[in-house]
């Protein structure tokens, strides 16, 4: 491509949203994070029974898919490109061989088949010694919970891996050809220290995994891990040598994206409404709780963090079983909907299966669907005391209850995920005005990795987190009181 004298006239940057279900590729403006385009790629996920797995290549296809469809929608030249990030799932497993290449697809992280490793692991140590260390106790996202089921079920797998990645670490050394990951998402497999900052010898060993295996660490997501390299500019159609970031997690990159961290907010409670459903805020104080992931964020601060599987694709699951279009809602009047179809990270139910209860003659469709909405809702408001208390606050503290939500994520946009929040939890919401915060964080990455700032200031300049606030309305207490006590009665029987 020739290149005229305004190829550089307006540097963007890309970044990258590699979740679950697709990519999406954010061209922003450099100086004031304009979102110029949007490009997406779907990707596929395959299994059932607890199983869920992608194959790794087809991330990479759909990120120059992403990535090509956003340039040319936002009508820039290539050379106008200063730098790219990736965010991605976390907890996926990848495991390559010597040439960089997948030896199987990669268990996702709501793939629930490692339940019995999960367990095993936090038998053999005790949950105080994994909170110790790692700040989080194993469940079956974990990623070493999937390494020890590789281990078991398919040892030759196991034996031949030259490298084992994360998602975005996969897709940055595709990129840059640079083994590096951040302390965000690495703080997801349980197998590096949140004390210490590095992985840990002894957890490594428990799990009959080589460090030399694993990435090298980078101090955050910002870090520069290299340049574009001369093939992965080819399959970009993107000249070499543009900075790659480190990248991390997709949960790190939202936090990023809303201003939250050390040069930022701490201590705001974030709701994320997607796949999967998360409670989360950036914090200057360590989080070892056992209810929650005690998660580093990608700046140096910390993300302590509880995760749902089943949230806004369980509802729309119950709606399409009904025939309602989602927002076609009543209040649950007397019924329990607990959407567990995937089995349940939090509260720690792998083999649960979804529960209805409460039918009479004259309960409608609509009732149903509320009741679900109200299901998967109270489970994330469940674990927002003690996200406040990890983050060094007081739930019962009458400032702390008026603290209000941010609402991210597909949810964030539907009307009955927002009113059900709201009438739930008491709290005023405030709703942000981008959408693809994920991708805008990474896109922060991208221009801190070029010049060095602080990705949280960056976003914060930008104005990504702007948001518009919906007062709180009055507890519903009765729903919350018998949803909590239908949880509570079949946990020992009808969901474990």
């Amino acid at each position: 491509m020739t290149r005229t004298p305004d190829d550089t006239s307006r540097p963007v940057v890309i970044g990258v949203d590699s979740s679950t279900q697709s990519t999406k590729a954010a061209v922003t403006d450099a100086a004031t994070g304009a979102l110029l385009a949007l490009g997406r790629a779907p990707h596929t996920v395959t299994g059932t029974n607890g199983t869920r797995e992608s194959d790794p290549e087809t991330w990479w296809t759909a990120l120059t898919d992403a990535i090509a469809d956003a340039l040319r929608t936002a009508g820039v030249s290539p050379h106008q490109v200063t730098g790219i990030a990736v965010a991605a799932q976390q907890h996926g497993l990848v495991v390559l061989d010597a040439h960089g290449r997948p030896l199987r697809d990669a268990p996702l992280w709501n793939d629930t088949r490692s339940a019995p490793q999960a367990r095993a692991l936090t038998d053999t140590l005790g949950a105080a010694a994994w909170l110790a260390r790692t700040g989080s106790v194993p469940v079956a996202s974990m990623t070493a919970t999937k390494w020890r089921w590789l281990r078991e079920n398919e040892p030759r797998t196991a034996d031949a891996a030259a490298a084992v990645r994360l998602p975005h670490d996969f897709l940055t050394e595709r990129l840059c050809g640079q083994a590096l990951t951040d302390p965000g998402d690495a703080s997801g497999t349980c197998w590096y220290s949140t004390a210490d900052g590095r992985y840990d010898p002894v957890l490594l060993d428990l799990l009959e995994l080589d460090a030399d295996l694993l990435p090298k660490i980078a101090p955050t997501g910002s870090t520069r891990a290299g340049t574009l390299t001369a093939s992965a500019a080819r399959d970009l159609g993107l000249p070499p040598g543009i900075p790659v970031a480190v990248g991390t997690g997709d949960n790190m990159a939202a936090a990023v994206g809303l201003g939250l961290g050390g040069a930022g907010l701490l201590d705001h409670p974030v709701i994320s409404l997607g796949t999967s459903g998360t409670v989360f805020a950036a914090t200057r104080t360590r989080p070892a709780a056992a209810d929650l992931a005690g998660f580093a964020a990608t700046d140096g601060t910390y993300l302590p963090l509880a995760c749902t599987l089943n949230c806004t694709l369980a509802v729309d699951k119950v709606a399409a079983l009904l025939g309602l279009d989602r927002e076609a809602t009543a209040p649950g009047d007397g019924l329990v909907v607990l959407p567990y179809l995937d089995g349940e990270r939090t509260p720690d139910l792998p083999h649960a299966a979804g529960l209805l209860t409460g039918l009479r003659h004259d309960t409608t469709r609509k009732q149903i669907l509320g009741a679900a909405y109200e299901g998967a809702a109270f489970t994330l408001l469940r674990a927002l005391d003690g996200l406040l208390t990890a983050c060094g606050t007081d739930p019962a503290d009458p400032a702390a209850a008026l603290r209000p939500l941010r609402l991210i994520g597909g949810g964030a946009r539907g009307h009955a995920w927002t009113e059900t929040v709201r009438r739930l939890s008491g709290r005023p919401v405030l709703l942000p005005q981008e959408t693809e915060l994920v991708a805008l964080g990474a896109a922060a990455l991208a221009r801190a990795a070029a010049t060095g700032e602080d990705p949280v200031a960056v976003s914060t300049a930008w104005g990504t987190g702007r948001s518009r606030e919906l007062p709180p309305v009055e507890a519903d207490t009765a729903t919350w009181q018998r949803i909590e006590s239908t949880l509570t009665r079949a946990t020992p029987t009808l969901l474990s």
